[in-house]
């Protein structure tokens, strides 16, 4: 097994991970990522295929009011663009009525998705880390407090550290590593009672040649409460020259085949948009369910954002060497890309008092 030190260990290379990362940079202290996928990102997942538009999997979208996030893409020079909506939507309330076309309420409060994909701030800061520092395929199974140090092991790995911080959602967290000694019971039970964003949803996406939603008397924007899919959007590239729907599949569907979801998809939108549908270029999907490193099966049903933000998640634990934080730790849009900043943020700022 291999033995390593470092004063801060961070589990997960999503956006909370990387961000806390980058901002640890501007203190003198050593820094190491795991993650357990192949791959950065976590919850931000862009598909990027040759000559098409980029299909977010992942989360997606900001708003102005998202000011910590927006100060981070500034950072990293990285640009943002408006959502398109148009001013009308196609509405399906219920298959005994054929689908409507609606006019849609003009909101001042805009949507942006950022250049070239929400991946760009994975990348981008990625980046700003170095390679030896971040360790993937690499799942932590157990964390124990000793006197002078916590340790972190792994199947492969064992991290002798200052501070521990998990990035993972509180709900997987409790779920897949054992800690000694225990945290506190009522800890353990706010974590089993935890929502964790994303954790059934089903986003799927289809890439185009041409964006024929944009014609007479049709729409991009799709909105059903009895179809597949529940929710559609345009989301052609930033220079408008790939085009692309993506949106969200109803999570009844988790168990069906990529090959049947994908007919469900092209049929409801055959309905809309006629047989030039089938002349798509590529089809993505990603079912959150089936991402164990995200998400574990709840023993019982909890809430949307049940606890996200709970005081609980405020401070350190294990004698402020174990910091439980993430987006849903975060008591400001939690489940949003801007709480996983916010979160970073105030672990940041914790560590830096205590050092």
């Amino acid at each position: 097994m291999l033995k390593t030190t470092t004063d801060v260990l961070i589990i997960g290379a999503g956006l909370t991970g990387l961000t806390l990362a980058y901002y640890l940079k501007q203190l003198d202290v050593s820094v190491i990522l795991v993650e357990a996928r192949d791959r950065n990102g976590g919850r931000i997942h862009t598909k990027q295929n040759t000559n098409q538009a980029p299909i977010e999997l992942g989360a997606t979208w900001l708003v102005n009011e998202h000011t910590e996030l927006l100060k981070l893409l500034k950072m990293l020079k990285l640009d943002v663009f408006e959502q398109f909506y148009g001013k009308t939507a196609i509405y399906e309330a219920s298959k005994a009525n054929p689908p409507q076309l609606v006019n849609l309420p003009q909101s001042g409060q805009a949507s942006y998705r950022i250049t070239n994909g929400t991946q760009s701030i994975i990348n981008a800061l990625s980046e700003e880390i170095k390679p030896n520092q971040i360790i993937t395929n690499c799942v932590v199974s157990s964390i124990e407090k000793h006197d002078d140090f916590i340790l972190a092991k792994s199947e492969a790995h064992e991290f002798v550290c200052k501070h521990i911080v998990s990035t993972l959602p509180p709900y997987l967290f409790e779920r897949s590593i054992e800690v000694k000694p225990e945290l506190p019971s009522e800890v353990k039970n706010m974590m089993q009672n935890t929502h964790t964003w994303m954790h059934d949803s089903i986003k799927v996406g289809f890439t185009f040649k041409e964006p024929f939603w944009r014609g007479e008397n049709t729409s991009g924007t799709i909105y059903s409460n009895v179809s597949p899919l529940q929710e559609f959007y345009d989301h052609s590239s930033a220079d408008d020259t790939q085009h692309a729907l993506v949106g969200f599949m109803n999570k009844e569907f988790h168990n069906h085949s990529k090959a049947e979801r994908q007919e469900l998809a092209l049929q409801q939108l055959e309905q809309y948009y006629g047989n030039q549908v089938r002349s798509f270029l590529s089809y993505e999907e990603l079912v959150w369910s089936g991402e164990h490193f995200t998400t574990s099966s709840y023993n019982d049903f909890i809430m949307p954002q049940k606890n996200n933000g709970h005081l609980l998640f405020q401070k350190p634990f294990l004698n402020s060497t174990l910091f439980i934080t993430g987006t849903e730790t975060s008591t400001y849009a939690s489940g949003k890309m801007e709480g996983a900043v916010r979160s970073a943020q105030q672990v940041f700022n914790q560590i830096k008092s205590l050092l």
